[in-house]
């Protein structure tokens, strides 16, 4: 990775956004899920795409190198990933994950600077299961609790088995990645209480992904725990994006940008090289 540098933008509500640029080639902006920042997130997968891309790795508001806000309400967030794209001033491929996947989308849609969208299982509560609601409220109210006593290591700890197996538990643990990511549950949460109260229009709006016209790539690791929720996302999105590939890798699950990078990095290329190639 060479000629690192930090990259700013300001957001259309005057929030400064920035994060890390690394690598060399087209551009390629990383976006960070619901927890977590733009360092922090793709630190594993990084070595795979820098060879290849100029990688940026912004933080939305309240995150990494980035200023704050009080509104994180899912349009500002949308918001934050659309100006960070447009400051780079040349068309660019955007990767989101889990949480983000709806912000990515969304800056697809308003911004004519995207020429690609990658999306590794993007959320779309909408279209959870009752069961899997259930579970998901539970474990919200349990970390919670951890986040508002400061307790935040704890907190990761409840987050992983809500969405992870057994066995990507045991690799996120060889990785130190409860005590290194604790303290992105403040602004998780943040996230998560904007995102609940939010009552307008989204991102993931039939209205709003048939507007997207760039080729859009679906992932999902068959190893996910919940892995119905973000199959039930996937084939909603496929419905009204037109132009979308459906991919799936059986031997990972949600955290695979970070415990199984190769993989998904391999389909990321082979879908934002063709996706670059003129028609």
């Amino acid at each position: 990775m060479t000629d690192e540098r930090i990259h700013r933008a300001v957001s259309a509500d005057g929030t400064d956004i920035a994060g890390r640029v690394l690598g060399r080639g087209p551009a390629l902006v990383l976006v960070h899920g619901g927890i977590g920042d733009g360092d922090l997130a793709w630190e594993a997968l990084l070595p795979h795409l820098t060879d290849r891309f100029t990688c940026y790795l912004p933080s939305t508001r309240g995150r990494g190198l980035s200023g704050d806000n009080p509104n994180h309400s899912p349009v500002r967030l949308e918001e934050d990933v659309a100006a960070f794209v447009e400051s780079i001033g040349e068309p660019v491929c955007l990767v989101g994950w889990s949480g983000s996947g709806a912000w990515v989308l969304g800056a697809a849609a308003r911004s004519g600077s995207v020429a690609a969208v990658a999306a590794h299982e993007p959320a779309v509560m909408s279209v959870m299961r009752d069961e899997d609601r259930a579970r998901t409220f539970a474990a919200l109210a349990t970390m919670g609790t951890a986040t508002a006593e400061g307790r935040f290591v704890d907190a990761m700890r409840a987050f992983a088995p809500w969405i992870c197996t057994d066995e990507e538990v045991a690799a996120l643990q060889e990785r130190d990645f409860f005590v290194r990511w604790a303290g992105c549950t403040p602004a998780m949460f943040r996230f998560i209480q904007a995102d609940a109260a939010y009552e307008g229009p989204r991102s993931t709006d039939p209205e709003a992904l048939r507007t997207i016209g760039v080729p859009v790539l679906l992932l999902r690791g068959r190893q996910t725990l919940l892995d119905s929720w973000f199959t039930d996302a996937a084939r909603y999105i496929a419905q009204y994006v037109t132009d979308v590939h459906i991919r799936e890798l059986p031997d990972v699950g949600h955290f695979a940008p970070l415990v199984a990078p190769s993989p998904l990095a391999d389909e990321l290329i082979s879908f934002f090289e063709s996706a670059r190639q003129p028609v």
